[in-house]
């Protein structure tokens, strides 16, 4: 079903970090080939392990977000970036890229370095891929603009916004007069920051630009080393979305430190504003505390698969509350998502995908029910809305069960569930011989041809389907 261009799209409402308001959204660039444009950047995974299910909630929002654009008409650009080398996300500790070379016995190399980080990449994709998340169109690798990074920190240094001490270059934020403004943060104490405590520097709230290393890294016109961590985004994503871009996204522990240091170090070096909407997700927590890898409570894909849970279950879990709120994680609440699941799927898998009316026709979705399911996902990624509308649709006795099954599979480009390769998920269209067949059956039956009505479900048998006769009209199933 397309929308009618002249059919009024519903407004898209988006909650700003920037403001802490409910926002209407409009796009920086209004359109290309006739679409409306959206650019987004999200902050990616370090891979210097596998990620656990709570980091995946990041990359569910980001997914939400460009599926409910892409059902809006919009032409979505969307860049995550991999963050490969050079995490420092403290002035006195280790970056957690060299620790893991450490871990795994590797020697302390860039080659050895991007090899396990090309290791722990491909793990990454795997599990965006279990969980249905669309691959993002632009996966820039930090160690793959190093000169990017550079090109910024001379920009800032022109301007007089850093310092040179022994460990590095650092941003005076002092000099930045309206530093800590995401998420009215102010005034950032030790103890909320990553950065730490180093006594060489102005003030403990700057934070590192370039990190000197006289063994691994770099040259750079400071000496050898690495990028820091924030200015790897603003290199990126400034990049392949301009020195301005519509929605960046992360979560909510980025905003004091990151994403407070993204904004001052990339709006000082440009002069223009930096990102027009912020959005951010809630943590998934374990008890009392946030799911980590420091904490020892991570779980991973291949934990839920080892408890004999899928991927799919998880994404059923994630889509039962607003990104912005924040879940407990267990395995009951689990296994409940686990089970409603497999109760719509099988639900769905039941409705005919076309009507046994005598004439046999393919169902329809439903536009009152498209609408409301669009208008709940633009409201700000209401979720939990779009996902209660699949069970009213299955309990509407005004819709036919083929008009059923096409209205919720459409919704269904909004939530993700649905899978053609998962045994879990929905079931891929029968093809299209296969439903000649049936139609065939459809009009033989209704002619009390019983003759040629078993005669034709054996040929749906050899093309490796089977047929099921109920009140509801034909099921056709693979074997």
């Amino acid at each position: 079903m397309n929308q009618d261009k002249n059919e009024p799209k519903p407004a898209i409402l988006l909650r700003d970090t920037m403001t802490g308001d409910k926002r209407a959204f409009t796009p920086m660039r209004k359109t290309i080939f006739g679409k409306p444009v959206v650019h987004m950047y999200h902050c990616g995974p370090t891979v210097y392990n596998y990620i656990h299910i709570g980091n995946l909630r990041a990359f569910f929002l980001a997914d939400s977000l460009r599926r409910m654009f892409e059902a809006n008409g919009y032409k979505v650009k969307q860049v995550m970036n991999v963050t490969d080398v050079g995490l420092l996300e403290s002035d006195n500790a280790e970056d957690k890229m060299t620790l893991a070379l450490k871990r795994e016995g590797k020697p302390l190399t860039l080659d050895a370095m991007r090899e396990l980080a090309d290791f722990y990449t491909e793990a990454f994709l795997k599990d965006l891929a279990a969980l249905n998340i669309k691959t993002p169109h632009i996966l820039p690798k930090a160690s793959d603009h190093i000169k990017e990074d550079i090109t910024i920190v001379r920009k800032l240094e022109k301007k007089g916004l850093t310092y040179v001490i022994p460990d590095g270059v650092y941003f005076d934020t002092e000099k930045a007069g309206d530093y800590g403004k995401l998420g009215h943060v102010p005034d950032i104490a030790n103890d909320q920051s990553r950065i730490g405590m180093n006594t060489d520097k102005k003030n403990p709230r700057d934070f590192a630009l370039w990190k000197s290393n006289s063994d691994l890294g770099w040259e750079s016109p400071w000496g050898k080393g690495f990028p820091g961590w924030h200015i790897e985004c603003s290199a990126m994503s400034m990049k392949y979305l301009g020195e301005t871009f519509d929605i960046h996204t992360g979560g909510i522990d980025l905003i004091p430190v990151h994403h407070n240091n993204e904004i001052a170090q990339s709006e000082h070096a440009t002069g223009h504003p930096f990102v027009r909407y912020w959005l951010h997700n809630a943590f998934v927590n374990v008890g009392d505390s946030k799911m980590a890898k420091s904490a020892g409570n991570y779980i991973s894909v291949s934990t839920l698969l080892e408890k004999g849970f899928s991927a799919m279950d998880y994404r059923y879990f994630l889509l039962g509350a607003r990104y912005s709120t924040p879940l407990n994680f267990t395995w009951e609440a689990l296994e409940a998502a686990r089970n409603a699941y497999k109760r719509l799927n099988a639900a769905v898998c039941d409705l005919p995908w076309k009507d046994a009316d005598g004439n046999g026709h393919a169902g329809k979705p439903n536009e009152e029910y498209w609408n409301r399911a669009l208008a709940a996902m633009s409201d700000d990624l209401d979720t939990p809305r779009v996902l209660a509308l699949q069970w009213e649709i299955l309990k509407d006795t005004s819709l036919s069960p083929a008009d059923k099954k096409a209205t919720i599979l459409k919704i269904d480009e909004l939530l993700g569930l649905a899978k053609a390769d998962d045994d879990n998920g929905v079931k891929a269209e029968i093809p299209a011989d296969v439903l000649a067949i049936v139609e065939e059956r459809v009009k033989a039956r209704a002619a009390k041809d019983w003759q040629k009505s078993d005669a034709l479900r054996d040929e749906v048998s050899a093309k490796g389907f089977t047929v099921k006769d109920g009140p509801d009209g034909q099921k056709v199933e693979k074997l």
